[in-house]
């Protein structure tokens, strides 16, 4: 038992009887302190705060993992072929050697005979609920556990929690959805892996989720690779105030692909008149866009600010869980339940109290009664977590460092947004005939801006279009001058590539991407990974050399590329994948066992295995080893297994160890988006020392220049990382 935890004299007496006090597990130390304040526990001891009735504690993220295949049997470090499928009857979970000392006071406290109960608070979702079930089976505890579950770190949201605590037998659903998730990523990645590692010998990362999503880049690569511009020509006419486009029968139909035919069109009707047939006004309207989910705020906030999907996560989560600003960032709902509308007023009441948000908050709660739709509260469309909106805590927005008021405001803009009119604008079409050849006008004309005055402008310039100019009044009978008329050459374009918005959108609809219709209505529920995980995912195909990023733009790279031609079409396939999220999703519901998924996934392991024996000979990847022996000097210890020499390629810095299983791996165009490199001196210096200060930088999304600290992140397998970035003085 940690020293000075629990005492006789500090234990409560209830009807002449001491219990025990009940112990709190967060996920990490802030989290843990937050709760410990709200709780009214103040002693501090090594790795907890107790009170007079609680004692809060916390892992540090996961404590507990799974065992390595040379954990079941030493033979199984070396990589070789026989030894595959690794299918372990029962998956074990090993303590991670970094946090153990954490461990070690938490089996102290869980298993401590003062100890009455204990109440789960780590995060609310499906992750969270596995750090703690891991950590409570790995020690052996048998005590009564509860669960707090909140979507909030203000103190109100905490102690409203801890008011409505339930069993956490409750939970047992999600802990079996994130334990299969867990084995399943486990068992594939192992075999896949070492499969495709061996047959082509060179370093291959294979995973559930992260080679269906390379495959959705590569294809469309492949497109743009393939894609023959062809040649048009657009016939464009100038009546002074307004003009036209050539169009054949439909509105859409204006390519014409032979020049002279074009400039035939041109020259006919140039100087001519023309006469109003057709002049169409429509009102529209456009309703405010949802509340945010998390994988809408990470397009959106790529889409703006550029920043990546990991980014914007982390910020998020420092808005949740430092600044208490904003609800739980790791949901994928863009509802509220109808509980929370006295919430909402009160969110709104503190929005107001800040000058560049009170306008528009006090406009709304000028309304009396807030007009809240099917669009905004809908329990059916909430599950573990409502959507992410301010919290009803205090807001002070001038505490926040550039990026979380960024993020905290499109948060909050979306947030009263919803509670806005519709955008209303007149659209107009207008057909004018002249010389038996017909020409479409098109435009708008604004008259309710309602929701969008609430929205924030992308830098990014967008592409003109017909739509954007006002028409006069016009009426059918009326004559037009045309006074230029000009054939325009054109291009057909490809595909664009993917921008982390755009992927994202493809991950989160993943079923586009398959043929049988009936599972694609089945995989309108799931995609690619979860919000919480699909940030992830794209870091690890960066990270493992198969995607690079270029400014905003995401591209396979040739080794990404050459994995997809040499795996079977269901590794690769969204389809395959699409079907275990749903399976996932429904064991969190209860609909399906978590035996007859693990079942599934050792099948399609064995799978895989068969399938690797047809290796393509034709497909060639490019050695990842110096390429002579000796040449290179190795550059220090790796900090990841604590075995292996770092050496480099051309491409990136290895460890020696990565047959064994060592994933690190610190790629050489890591800081170019940063107008930096990652060279040798560099390299050296990171292993010896883990960090370099004073980094000269530039902010891909602004230019800004300036200096940050680099650093090897342990909890990212040790990945090259800058943090405190400090803008240069003019």
């Amino acid at each position: 038992m940690p020293k000075g935890c629990l005492n006789k004299g500090s234990r409560i007496k209830k009807g002449g009887d001491y219990v025990g006090k009940i112990l709190v597990v967060a996920e990490k130390p802030s989290v843990g302190r937050d709760i410990a304040k709200v709780l009214g526990c103040k002693e501090k001891g090594d790795g907890f705060i107790s009170g007079e009735k609680y004692i809060v504690s916390w892992a540090v993220g996961h404590l507990i993992t799974l065992c390595d295949p040379e954990d079941y049997d030493v033979s199984l470090k070396k990589w070789r072929f026989e030894t595959l499928p690794i299918l372990p009857e029962k998956i074990k979970t090993k303590a991670i050697k970094n946090t153990y000392s954490q461990l070690k006071v938490l089996e102290s406290l869980m298993n401590d005979k003062e100890t009455e109960y204990i109440i789960c608070a780590t995060d609310s979702g499906r992750e969270g609920e596995l750090i703690f079930r891991y950590i409570y089976n790995y020690v052996r505890c048998k005590k009564a556990v509860k669960r707090l579950w909140i979507s909030s770190m203000t103190d109100a949201a905490i102690k409203e929690g801890f008011e409505n605590i339930k069993d956490s037998s409750f939970y047992d659903n999600l802990y079996l959805s994130a334990k299969c998730r867990s084995e399943a990523d486990w068992l594939v990645g192992i075999n896949a892996s070492r499969a495709y590692t061996i047959r082509y010998n060179v370093l291959l990362s294979i995973g559930r989720v992260q080679t269906p999503t390379l495959a959705i880049m590569v294809m469309r690569h492949e497109e743009i690779e393939n894609f023959v511009s062809k040649e048009y020509y657009e016939v464009k006419t100038n009546y002074g105030d307004f003009g036209g486009i050539w169009f054949d029968g439909e509105y859409s139909n204006t390519k014409i692909f032979s020049k002279e035919e074009a400039e035939k069109k041109a020259d006919k009707v140039r100087g001519k008149k023309g006469v109003v047939e057709k002049c169409e006004k429509e009102e529209k309207r456009q309703l405010p866009p949802l509340l945010y989910d998390l994988t809408e705020l990470q397009r959106e906030a790529n889409r703006i600010y550029g920043y990546s999907a990991q980014k914007t996560l982390t910020i998020a989560q420092s808005l949740y869980e430092k600044r208490k600003m904003i609800t739980y960032p790791r949901t994928d709902s863009r509802y509220l339940s109808d509980d929370m509308i006295p919430k909402i007023k009160s969110t709104l009441k503190k929005l107001s109290q800040e000058s560049i948000y009170a306008p528009y908050a006090e406009k709304i709660l000028s309304l009396g009664k807030l007009p809240v739709s099917k669009r905004i509260i809908d329990n059916s469309k909430v599950s573990d977590h409502h959507a992410i909106i301010p919290t009803d805590g205090r807001i002070n927005v001038s505490a926040l460092s550039v990026e979380e008021k960024n993020i905290f405001n499109i948060v909050a803009l979306r947030f009263m947004a919803v509670f806005y009119p519709p955008y209303v604008y007149e659209s107009t079409r207008v057909v004018v005939k002249a010389e038996n050849e017909r020409f479409l006008s098109k435009g708008t004309h604004v008259l309710n801006l309602g929701w969008t005055v609430l929205t924030v402008k992308s830098k990014e310039k967008k592409e003109n279009t017909d739509e954007e100019c006002e028409i006069p009044d016009v009426s059918v009978g009326d004559m037009v001058d045309i006074i230029k008329a000009d054939a325009v050459k054109n291009n057909t374009k490809p595909p664009k590539p993917y921008t982390e918005a755009t992927l994202l959108t493809a991950m989160e609809n993943a079923g586009k991407f398959v043929e049988d219709e009936n599972l694609k209505e089945q995989m309108k529920e799931s995609g690619l990974g979860t919000p919480a995980t699909r940030a992830a995912i794209i870091e690890r195909l960066i990270d493992v050399g198969y995607v690079q990023r270029k400014g905003k733009t995401l591209l396979p790279t040739e080794k990404g590329i050459s994995l997809i031609k040499v795996v079977p079409p269901e590794l690769k396939s969204p389809e395959t994948t699409g079907k275990w999220e749903k399976g996932l999703s429904s064991i969190a519901k209860g609909k399906m066992t978590d035996e007859r998924f693990m079942d599934s996934i050792r099948r399609f392991v064995c799978y895989i295995i068969d399938e690797s024996a047809k290796v393509n000979s034709e497909i060639k990847f490019e050695k990842e080893e110096p390429a002579k022996k000796g040449r290179s000097k190795h550059l220090g210890k790796c900090p990841l297994c604590g075995k292996g020499d770092i050496y480099e390629n051309t491409k990136a810095y290895y460890c020696t160890a990565w047959k064994d299983g060592c994933k690190f791996s610190v790629w050489k165009d890591c800081l170019d988006r940063y107008g930096n490199n990652m060279d040798k001196a560099k390299m050296k210096k990171l292993l010896k020392t883990g960090y370099i200060e004073n980094v000269d930088m530039i902010l891909p999304q602004t230019g800004e220049k300036g200096k940050a600290t680099l650093f090897l992140n342990k909890d990212k397998n040790y990945m090259a990382e800058l943090k405190d970035f400090k803008k240069e003085i003019q």
